[in-house]
């Protein structure tokens, strides 16, 4: 095992694209790290380049300490997990098991030991004999996700492993991989686009956008703690709602107010300078949708917590109730008009299409962003 750091990384490609922009970033050695962001945002180019499958413009790779940034990735000791599994079709489970170590001319007893434990460990132990085409997608990424395991690396890279997977099959990879890395303790990075796969796996998360590293922090951390409208938005699910409000200070009290709805900013927020200077001025609010509730439901609602809103669309999903509904007047981020904002119910509200609903809002969990810079004032 080692730590990975990659310090002030740059890619830049012939046609002038910069697809990684000073990326510096350091993994501990142990931990399990996701690079999450939309596409085009540079996670996988940049996990490409730690695998030295793609040179590095600027800057320089260290593995264990030591710099690794013009070696061949043979030489760097890790092992990587592709989208595509890239398993030999002419070779059965157990050949594709053993190819790395007979590269590496590790002895047979060696290698037939370190192959039954690594089938073992995945429960393949039956497949060895057949190969991948006999089998299914999930059991073709867990011999692609054992050929690494095998090596026995520093470092496991893992470029969207689960992405060729059904819905079902990736929430049982994803457990499998954590309880592997659990086991293993190997230093790992995780390349997803799945904000959902970013926060239940990864030890820290980094977000990406455009080449450039937006935030690195826990999981809960980033969720809480967004450092800016990009961050808080893209991680949850479903995303963050964001509407333009006005703040004013009224009798003492911090209210935010956008289209027909009027919110009391609680004082742990409203004392935040960065946000009290705005008083007077327009803000970024954001509100996620599970911090919505049915006042119907709501025992505890507190002054200035609650308003009204037109729900377009109801969508039970059995354990709640996903809510699309429009606040009259209010107007989005860039000033236009509000596509529907979202509230994720409990399933025994009653919100029905075409009706004009109550809500409730935990005002405590509130964010506010600048309107020019996008970055949190709280």
């Amino acid at each position: 095992m080692a730590s990975v750091s990659l310090d002030e990384v740059s890619k830049v490609f012939p046609d002038g694209t910069v697809a990684v922009d000073r990326l510096s970033l350091d993994i501990e050695d142990g931990e399990f790290l996701v690079l999450v962001g939309p596409s085009g945002s540079g996670k996988s180019t940049a996990l490409r380049m730690v695998a030295g499958l793609e040179e590095t413009t600027e800057g320089n790779i260290l593995i264990g300490g030591k710099v690794v940034t013009g070696l061949e990735p043979r030489r760097r000791d890790i092992a990587m997990v592709f989208q595509s599994y890239a398993l030999y079709p002419h070779m059965d489970v157990r050949r594709n098991l053993a190819f790395g170590l007979k590269l590496h001319r590790v002895r047979k007893p060696e290698i037939a030991s370190r192959v039954g434990d690594t089938a073992s460990m995945l429960g393949i132990g039956e497949l060895l004999h057949r190969r991948p085409r006999q089998l299914s997608g999930g059991q073709r990424q867990r011999v692609a996700m054992g050929r690494a395991i095998v090596r026995e690396p520093q470092a496991y890279l893992m470029d969207e492993p689960l992405s060729n997977l059904d819905a079902k099959l990736r929430v049982e990879m994803r457990a499998s991989i954590s309880r592997l890395h659990q086991q293993l303790g190997t230093t790992t990075i995780y390349v997803t686009h799945d904000q959902t796969e970013a926060m239940t796996m990864g030890d820290r998360v980094a977000v990406m956008r455009d080449g450039r590293l937006e935030q690195v922090d826990t999981p809960r951390g980033l969720y809480e703690h967004p450092r800016n409208l990009f961050v808080g938005a893209f991680i949850g699910s479903p995303a963050l709602n964001v509407v333009r409000a006005s703040l004013a200070a009224e009798n003492g009290t911090l209210l935010a107010s956008f289209g027909t709805a009027r919110l009391a900013v609680p004082e742990h927020h409203a004392a935040a300078p960065e946000l009290r200077r705005r008083a007077g001025g327009e803000v970024v609010l954001g509100i996620r949708p599970e911090d919505v509730e049915d006042a119907a439901l709501a025992s505890d609602a507190r002054p200035g917590a609650s308003f009204d809103g037109d729900v377009s669309l109801a969508e039970p999903t059995g354990a709640d109730v996903v809510a699309h509904f429009e606040v009259p007047g209010a107007t989005g981020p860039d000033g236009e008009p509000q596509p529907d904002l979202v509230a994720r119910l409990h399933r025994r509200a009653a919100a029905a299409s075409g009706e004009r609903q109550r809500f409730v809002v935990d005002t405590d969990r509130l964010y506010f962003f600048d309107t020019d810079t996008q970055e949190s004032l709280v």
